[in-house]
């Protein structure tokens, strides 16, 4: 009896190309990512597995962002989100999100975004990541949606199985609310030089909390990582728990050259948090009234017909912020693309970090967080 020579079902052929390319995702030439998979990671935490429609590499360092463009309800939205999976494994992109009550985006991303849907993104972007800070040993600390970040610098070191020293403890609401809890304590139990601590304010209903209770402390860092002061510090997570713990450091006399946060200066924030950020006016420099000999220009927001003038020396976001008007934004310095605004007349002096690609440009839009106007504008808001 002679067997059937074996073959791969159809099934696998667009897993072999993707395992088969070499060459890397551009998002220039191609800003098209399809979701190859929606896996939930807590009750209200979910990732996304994102991969280029023509089978590419990602190239990016652990602790950067992506820019993405969501149509949603016939407007396009941007939101930056970290990249949550490990370099090491470029075949396929990941982001993790927490819905966010009333959010627009995180509550599309969970309801809607399916395997087989196709978004758009820019980058990779960034400047906060352990590659740009070599280091012997590391401490990683996260709160809440923080989390990302700091995954991937650690599912990149456990990948590189480098004997690095890193300690890792993350700052949760509840057990329950651990996003990555099992693969962390699987990556501690499997190497020894990876530590991993958990924070929890409370317990679950179904998990009375054994470890550290509350708030991250000064005295629960000592405990956790007793050389905390001879290690590379990353941080991230919401404002007040990025402040509270740069208090805590200066405290105890830690050398804050080694400390390092991401912030929304890098847009690698929750959605809630970024939202606050554009409430709180993050970022924004009231500065001084325009000296004499300084022109004006009119800015008309065409959907909410709100009009401003704006000085020739002032970004037409600082100006919509001083005004009241609540426009979308995170980093403030051209690089995120959050604030990306189409110009239906009138021209702009931009000054951008990458947050935006020429052919953009090209049709008329702009970035309002670093568009400074030398004329009238109509803007498509």
């Amino acid at each position: 009896m002679t067997s059937a020579p074996l073959s791969a079902p159809a099934s696998t052929e667009p897993a072999a190309a993707r395992l088969a390319a070499s060459a890397p995702w551009d998002a220039e030439a191609d800003d098209r990512l399809v979701c190859l998979a929606v896996r939930d990671e807590t009750h209200d935490v979910k990732t996304f597995v994102l991969t280029p429609k023509e089978p590419r590499l990602f190239a990016y360092a652990p602790g950067q962002f992506l820019t993405f463009s969501f149509e949603i309800g016939g407007e396009t939205i941007h939101r930056c989100y970290t990249i949550s999976s490990a370099p090491t494994r470029p075949n396929a992109v990941s982001f993790t999100v927490k819905r966010v009550p009333g959010g627009p985006v995180s509550n599309w991303l969970h309801d809607t975004l399916k395997p087989g849907d196709t978004v758009r993104a820019l980058g990779p972007m960034g400047a906060f990541s352990c590659f740009t800070h070599p280091a012997k040993t590391y401490l990683l600390l996260s709160g809440g949606s923080g989390v990302t970040p700091m995954m991937s610098m650690a599912r990149t070191f456990h990948d590189l199985g480098e004997a690095r020293d890193v300690a890792f403890v993350h700052s949760a609401r509840s057990p329950a609310d651990i996003v990555f809890r099992g693969e962390l304590e699987t990556m501690a139990r499997l190497d020894p030089a990876f530590r991993f601590h958990a924070v929890c304010e409370t317990d679950s209903p179904n998990e009375a909390w054994a470890g550290p209770k509350g708030r991250l402390t000064l005295e629960t860092l000592r405990a956790a990582v007793p050389d905390f002061l001879d290690r590379e510090i990353f941080v991230c997570g919401p404002k007040p728990y990025m402040d509270a713990v740069q208090a805590m450091l200066r405290q105890a006399g830690f050398d804050m050259a080694q400390h390092h946060e991401e912030s929304f200066d890098f847009g690698a924030l929750s959605e809630s948090e970024q939202d606050a950020a554009v409430e709180a006016g993050q970022d924004l420099d009231a500065g001084a009234a325009p000296a004499g000999g300084v022109r004006t220009f009119r800015v008309e927001f065409a959907k909410t017909r709100r009009v401003l003038e704006c000085p020739e020396n002032e970004t037409v976001l600082d100006a919509a912020r001083k005004a009241g008007i609540r426009l979308p934004s995170s980093c403030a310095k051209g690089l995120c693309g959050t604030c990306k605004s189409k110009l239906t007349s009138g021209t702009v002096a931009m000054t951008h970090a990458g947050g935006i690609r020429q052919r953009e440009i090209d049709a008329g839009m702009a970035l309002l967080c670093c568009s400074k106007p030398t004329s009238d504008l109509v803007v498509e808001r």
